[in-house]
C-alpha cells in the first residue's frame, strides 16, 4: 500500500475517487429517486460527441465534453418535459447520434488515438492537477445548488405533484438537476469512462435506497459508497495489474448484488 502511495499518478487517482464520490453520492441519489438513469446514459454518451469534435479541432476535449452535455442535458429535459413524443425512444436517438458524431471525428482525426479512447473506457491512473481542479469546482457547485434547494429537490424527487400544488418551480428545479448531471458526466468520464458512468452515478445511490428513506441520509451513504468502490477498485487494480475503470465498476456492481441478497434475507427474517 505504501508503494502505491509513492507514485504521484496514484495519488491523483485516489484523489480523484474522492473528489468524484461526493458528485456520486449528492447527484446519484437524485437520479435514482427520480427514475432519471436513462436521462443520465444518454447525456454520458452524448457528451462523446463533443469529445471526438474538440479532438478534431485541437482543442481541450473536456470543453468539447462540458459543451455537448450541457447541451444535450437540456435538450433532454425539453424532451422529457414539454414534447408528446416518447421520451425514452427520442432520447435514445441523441444518445446513439453523440456517439456517432464522436467516432465520425475520431476517424477524421489524424494520429494515434489511444487518448481518444480513454474518455470512452476510463483512464483515471491519467488524471492531472487541472482534472483535480476541475473536478473540485463541480464538487463546490452541486454541494451548494443542492444545500440551497434541498427541500425543493426533496418534494419533487418524491411527489412531483405535491410539489405543483405547492407552487414549486418544478420544471426549472429540473433543468438545474439536469444541467449538474452533465457536469457530473464530464467529472466521471476521466474515473471510469462514458461507457461506465451510469453504474458509477446509480449504484451507490441504488445501494442506499434500499435500506434508508430520508434523501439526505442516502446522500451520505452513496457518498461513503462511492468512496469505498472507487478505492476499494484501485487498489485491487494495482496488485491485480486490472484496468481500473472496470475493476471499479464490478467492485460496486458486486456490492449491489450483495446488498439485494442482504435486502431479501431481511424481509426473510422473523421479526
Amino acid at each position: 500500500m505504501i508503494e502505491m502511495l509513492s507514485y504521484g499518478f496514484m495519488r491523483n487517482a485516489l484523489l480523484a475517487g474522492v473528489l468524484v464520490s461526493l458528485a456520486c453520492g449528492v447527484i446519484g441519489t437524485l437520479v435514482v429517486l427520480k427514475r432519471m438513469v436513462f436521462i443520465s446514459g444518454g447525456v454520458a454518451h452524448t457528451a462523446y460527441g463533443g469529445v471526438g469534435l474538440a479532438f478534431y479541432l485541437g482543442v481541450n476535449p473536456i470543453l468539447g465534453a462540458i459543451t455537448f452535455s450541457l447541451a444535450a442535458s437540456l435538450l433532454m429535459g425539453y424532451i422529457q418535459r414539454k414534447t408528446r413524443q416518447r421520451p425514452d425512444t427520442l432520447i435514445g436517438v441523441m444518445w446513439a447520434i453523440g456517439m456517432a458524431i464522436g467516432i465520425i471525428f475520431a476517424d477524421l482525426t489524424p494520429g494515434y488515438k489511444a487518448d481518444l479512447m480513454s474518455y470512452l473506457f476510463g483512464s483515471i491512473l491519467a488524471v492531472t492537477s487541472t482534472d483535480l481542479w476541475l473536478m473540485l469546482i463541480v464538487d463546490v457547485i452541486v454541494v451548494v445548488v443542492v444545500a440551497l434547494f434541498f427541500k425543493e429537490f426533496q418534494a419533487t424527487s418524491f411527489d412531483e405533484t405535491f410539489a405543483r400544488a405547492r407552487n414549486l418551480p418544478v420544471d426549472l428545479l429540473y433543468i438545474i438537476l439536469i444541467t449538474m448531471i452533465g457536469l457530473s458526466v464530464v467529472m466521471l468520464m476521466r474515473v471510469v469512462g462514458l461507457i461506465m458512468i451510469i453504474a458509477l452515478l446509480t449504484v451507490p445511490a441504488a445501494i442506499g435506497a434500499m435500506f434508508l428513506k430520508h434523501m439526505g441520509k442516502i446522500m451520505w451513504l452513496a457518498t461513503g459508497l462511492s468512496l469505498v468502490f472507487t478505492t476499494g477498485g484501485l487498489i485491487l487494480s494495482y496488485f491485480f495489474n486490472l484496468t481500473s475503470g472496470a475493476t471499479i465498476i464490478l467492485v460496486s456492481g458486486t456490492a449491489y448484488l450483495i446488498s439485494l441478497l442482504v435486502r431479501r434475507l431481511c424481509k426473510r427474517c422473523p421479526e
